[in-house]
């Protein structure tokens, strides 16, 4: 598989790195961000039900081994709404 190529964490679908948000867990402080950092990282789809589905699943804490930041879930729904790409 190409290195630019990501798996969504919630329905798993294979895509361009391009095509989802990214959730990092920044190495050494373990803490989240989006976006920027160096890391293990998540990714997402970009769609209402795989946000739905994630949340539902805690399928960021389940995939990065971290307590979510409570605020995670809003800034991703925040960015859905105003249709932010990426």
């Amino acid at each position: 598989m190409d290195k630019n190529y990501r798996r969504c964490i919630s329905c798993r679908k294979v895509a361009p790195k391009s095509d989802f948000w990214r959730i990092v867990r920044v190495h050494p402080s373990q803490e989240l961000q989006l976006d920027e950092g160096m890391g293990r990282s998540a990714y997402l789809c970009q769609t209402e039900a795989c946000l739905q589905t994630a949340q539902k699943k805690k399928a960021i804490r389940r995939s990065l081994r971290v307590p979510e930041r409570p605020d995670i879930y809003q800034l991703l729904w925040e960015r859905l709404d105003k249709g932010q790409p990426s």
